[in-house]
C-alpha cells in the first residue's frame, strides 16, 4: 500500500490515572485566559488572553469563589513568553509562580513546537475548521496524504496532552468543560483515564453537514466522534449546528440517536464503549445555548476614554456621512471579500449613496502564518483600494480600512453604525452581530448571513442575505439606508434584547449546572 494511502493509526489508548488533584472545575481551551509578552526591560507583562472564547469564559471566571483550586483552566503556550512564563511555573501552574491570574488558576502546556504547529495550524485551522465552514473545494483540495498522517499524529499528542493535564488537576467527580475544535479527542481520553470526572465538551463553530463531514478519512471521522462522544454532555451554539451533529453520529455503528440524546454502545472497532453498563449503553445529552454577551459591561467598556477618544476620531473621519460598518477578523468564512464587492454594488447600482456614505471596516488580522489567510487579506486590501480608486472624490473617502488589532476602535465603531454587516459564508453564532446590536447609540439596520448561527435568534429583526448573493446584499445595503426611523428604533430594540438574553456567566454556569446535575 503507497504511504499516501496509509491509514492513520489508531488513537493510543491513555492508561487509567488516579485522582490526585484538587480541581473541582476545570475548564480547557486552546487559547488561555492570559497571555504573555516581553516588557522593554526583559520582564514578562501579563495580560488578558485575546479571542471571543477567552473574553466569554473569562468572564465567567471572575465570578469564582476565591479559592483558586476550586476552577482550574488548562491552556496551551502560544509564544515564547507564554514558554518561559511556563518553564518558571511548577507544573506549569501559574498561580504557584506568584502570576496573578484573577479568580482561575492557569496551567499552561509547554507543548513542543512542532506537535503544537501541525496540531493547531495543520489539523485544526487548515483541516477541522474549513470542514465545518464548508471552506473547501472539493475539486482541489482536501488531499490527504503521508503528510496529513503525521499532523494527525500530532495531534492525537497535543488532545493527549490536555487530557493528561486535566486528569492530574481534577478532583474525584470533578465536572470539566471542554472547548471546540482544538480538542476534540479530549472527552474520550480523559474518560479512559479518569471515568469518575463529568465531561462536557462545548463547540463554538458551527457542524459541518454529513456529506460535507465525510470529506475527513473515515477513520478520522470515526474518533472524531468518538472522540467528543466520550464526554457526558455536548454543547452547540444552535440546533442546526446540533442537528447536524446528531446526523453524523447517527451512522456510527454502535450508536443510537434520539431526542438530543445519543446512545453509546461500541467504541469505533466495534469494542464495547468505556462507560457503558450492561443494561442499554452509556448516554450522551446535548445542549443547545446559543451564546450571548454581557450588555452591561460592553456599555460601561464603551463609556471608558479611549473608546471616546477613538469614536471621535471615526466620527470627524466620516463628516456627518452615514455609517456602514463591519467588525471581523480577516477570516475566510467571515467573508469580507464579498461585503466589499456588495457595497461597491450598492455604489454602482444607487448613485445617491455616492458622498453620502462611509464603509468603515475594521478588521483583526487573522492566522497570518497560513498563506491562505496572508492571500485573503491582501485580497481584502486590494478590493477595498480599488473601491476608493473607482469612487473617491476629493472631499470624500467611499471606503475606510483598518487591519489592525484595536479593541477600542472596535467598540467605537458599532456603536456609531447606522448599518452593521456581518454576511459570513458560515458561523458558529457571530457575537459582533450581538456586540453592535448592544452598543448601537444609532439605531443600527443588521444585515446579516442566513449562515451565521445568530440568525436564529436575530434573523426576524435583522435584514436577512445569502452570503454568496452579491447583488441581494447591495440590496439589503440599500433596504437598511432607505428604512423609516420607526422600523429602525423597533427592529433595534428586537436585537439588544435578544443580544444580552444568555451573557458568559449564565451561558458558563447553565452548562456547568446541567453537567453536576447529569447522572
Amino acid at each position: 500500500m503507497p504511504p499516501d494511502a496509509a491509514p492513520a493509526p489508531p488513537e493510543p489508548v491513555p492508561a487509567p490515572s488516579a485522582a490526585t488533584g484538587t480541581a473541582r472545575v476545570l475548564v480547557a481551551s486552546n487559547r488561555g485566559p492570559v497571555a504573555f509578552a516581553d516588557g522593554p526591560d526583559g520582564e514578562l507583562l501579563l495580560r488578558r488572553g485575546a479571542g471571543g472564547l477567552v473574553s466569554g469564559l473569562g468572564q465567567a471566571a471572575a465570578d469564582a469563589p476565591p479559592d483558586a483550586d476550586r476552577l482550574v483552566w488548562v491552556c496551551a503556550a502560544l509564544g515564547d513568553a507564554d514558554r518561559r512564563a511556563a518553564s518558571r511555573a511548577p507544573d506549569g501552574r501559574l498561580d504557584r509562580a506568584g502570576f496573578d491570574t484573577g479568580r482561575a488558576a492557569v496551567r499552561i502546556l509547554d507543548i513542543d513546537q512542532e506537535i503544537f504547529d501541525r496540531a493547531y495550524n495543520a489539523v485544526a485551522n487548515r483541516v477541522l475548521w474549513f470542514v465545518q465552514h464548508l471552506l473547501y473545494a472539493p475539486a482541489s483540495q482536501p488531499v490527504f496524504g503521508a503528510r496529513f498522517r503525521q499532523d494527525w499524529a500530532a495531534y492525537q499528542a497535543y488532545n493527549a496532552m490536555f487530557a493528561e493535564a486535566l486528569a492530574q488537576e481534577a478532583a474525584p467527580g470533578a465536572c470539566v468543560l471542554v472547548q471546540d475544535y482544538h480538542l476534540m479527542l479530549v472527552p474520550g481520553q480523559l474518560r479512559r483515564m479518569r471515568p469518575d470526572l463529568r465531561i462536557a465538551h462545548f463547540s463554538h463553530t458551527p457542524w459541518a453537514p454529513p456529506d460535507y463531514f465525510r470529506i475527513l478519512p473515515d477513520d478520522v471521522q470515526a474518533q472524531l466522534l468518538h472522540g467528543l462522544l466520550g464526554a457526558d454532555r455536548l454543547g452547540f451554539l444552535t440546533d442546526a449546528w446540533a442537528d447536524a451533529f446528531e446526523r453524523c453520529a447517527e451512522a456510527l455503528p454502535g450508536v443510537a440517536v434520539h431526542d438530543r440524546q445519543v446512545r453509546v454502545l461500541a467504541q469505533a472497532d466495534g469494542a464495547q464503549a468505556d462507560g457503558v453498563e450492561a443494561d442499554g449503553g452509556r448516554l450522551v445529552r446535548i445542549g443547545v445555548h446559543p451564546l450571548g454577551v454581557d450588555v452591561g459591561e460592553l456599555r460601561d467598556r464603551a463609556a471608558q476614554a479611549d473608546v471616546a477618544g477613538r469614536a471621535a476620531e471615526l466620527a470627524a473621519l466620516a463628516g456627518g456621512r452615514r455609517l456602514i460598518v463591519r467588525v471581523d477578523r480577516t477570516e475566510l468564512s467571515k467573508n469580507i471579500v464579498r461585503g466589499l464587492l456588495a457595497y461597491r454594488e450598492l455604489l454602482r447600482a444607487q448613485p445617491r449613496w455616492r458622498g453620502q456614505v462611509m464603509h468603515l471596516v475594521c478588521a483583526y488580522p487573522s492566522r497570518h502564518n497560513l498563506p491562505e489567510y496572508r492571500e485573503y487579506t491582501q485580497a481584502v486590501r486590494r478590493l477595498a483600494a480599488e473601491i476608493n480608486d473607482e469612487f473617491a472624490e476629493d472631499d470624500w473617502c467611499p471606503l475606510h480600512l483598518e487591519v489592525t488589532d484595536d479593541y477600542p476602535r472596535s467598540i467605537a465603531a458599532l456603536s456609531l453604525a447606522e448599518v452593521l454587516v456581518v454576511n459570513p459564508v458560515r458561523d458558529g453564532m457571530n457575537l459582533v452581530a450581538k456586540e453592535g446590536a448592544a452598543l448601537s447609540r444609532r439605531d443600527a439596520v443588521l444585515v446579516l448571513s442566513r449562515e451565521a448561527g445568530a440568525y436564529a435568534e436575530m434573523g426576524g429583526a435583522a435584514l436577512v442575505v445569502n452570503p454568496f448573493d452579491v447583488q441581494a446584499t447591495a440590496a439589503a445595503l440599500h433596504t437598511a439606508l432607505i428604512m423609516p426611523a420607526a422600523e429602525r428604533r423597533r427592529r433595534a430594540a428586537e436585537l439588544a434584547a435578544v443580544a444580552g438574553r444568555l451573557p458568559p456567566r449564565i451561558w458558563f454556569t447553565d452548562q456547568l449546572a446541567a453537567l453536576a446535575a447529569a447522572p
